[in-house]
């Protein structure tokens, strides 16, 4: 169905999407669809020092206002594209998570959903189709996902492309 291709580093937060997506991660490359999130790095606390931290002892990253900016600016690059775009809700954060605040991720994306909507990008709701299996496939207090829990959201990933493409 497609040839997958993903950017060799971690894409971080919105303000490094602003600074890289162009010039170093969509060069100019034809594309077909693009399925995208941001939010995680968004929404995590960081010391003066630029390391994970607990909330009280540091700062968010990108505040709901800017992340929201951000993201608008993003996907109107995006589509300039002309790929089919799809995002991808951010996935839950385990009470106990360091760094984040677990409702955050409600917030964030619900300001991505109104952005979304509002420049008609199709949304995949990972978050609800991690939440519902979240004990299965997610390490304990951490927002990574076990191998099979990967391989669990790869799926969904996979299957919701098809369905956008129409597949």
């Amino acid at each position: 169905v497609a040839n997958v291709q993903r950017v060799k580093a971690n894409c971080g937060d919105t303000k490094a999407g602003l600074a890289n997506l162009k010039s170093r991660w969509l060069g100019t490359t034809k594309w077909d669809v693009i399925h995208f999130n941001w939010g995680l790095h968004d929404l995590k606390y960081m010391n003066a020092k630029g390391a994970l931290t607990d909330v009280d002892a540091g700062q968010q990253q990108v505040s709901p206002e800017d992340y929201e900016k951000n993201l608008d600016q993003l996907v109107r690059r995006l589509k300039q594209s002309g790929a089919k775009l799809i995002w991808c809700q951010t996935t839950p954060v385990p009470k106990g998570a360091k760094g984040r605040i677990p409702d955050d991720v409600l917030k964030y994306n619900a300001i991505a959903t109104k952005v979304m909507q509002r420049h008609e990008v199709a949304i995949d709701d990972l978050y609800t189709f991690a939440n519902e299996r979240l004990q299965k496939i997610q390490k304990k207090a951490d927002v990574h996902y076990t191998p099979e829990g990967s391989k669990v959201l790869a799926k969904q990933v996979a299957d919701e492309i098809r369905k956008q493409l129409g597949k």
